[in-house]
């Protein structure tokens, strides 16, 4: 996952849920460093959401200032990770190309 282009990153899921694991598991994703290049927000649900909240979104800004928002109930996060993935190439070509 390229998270060089990332600003921030906001994810909120309910880690007691299947629907949270796409979440988290991006969150493992995340480099080392990246609370020192972007800024992270995390919101953990409590183990009973009331009907009609997501129970996992991620939101992503990225450097153009874009924002992507996923709900990640129903991607898979090989889904997720295409979709971060295709602006990010997006932006590396605009540096390559202009630097």
């Amino acid at each position: 996952m390229l998270t060089s282009h990332f600003t921030a990153f906001r994810a909120t899921f309910n880690p007691f849920s299947r629907q949270g694991k796409v979440a988290r598991l991006l969150l493992a994703y995340l480099p080392p460093d990246a609370r020192q290049t972007m800024k992270i927000q995390t919101t953990v649900l409590p183990k009973v959401v009331p009907a009609g909240v997501s129970q996992g979104e991620v939101a992503v800004t990225f450097k153009d200032g874009k924002e992507i928002k996923l709900n990640t109930e129903k991607m898979t996060i090989k889904e997720v990770i295409e979709e971060l993935d295709r602006h990010s190439r997006i932006l590396q070509r605009k540096e390559e190309l202009s630097g």
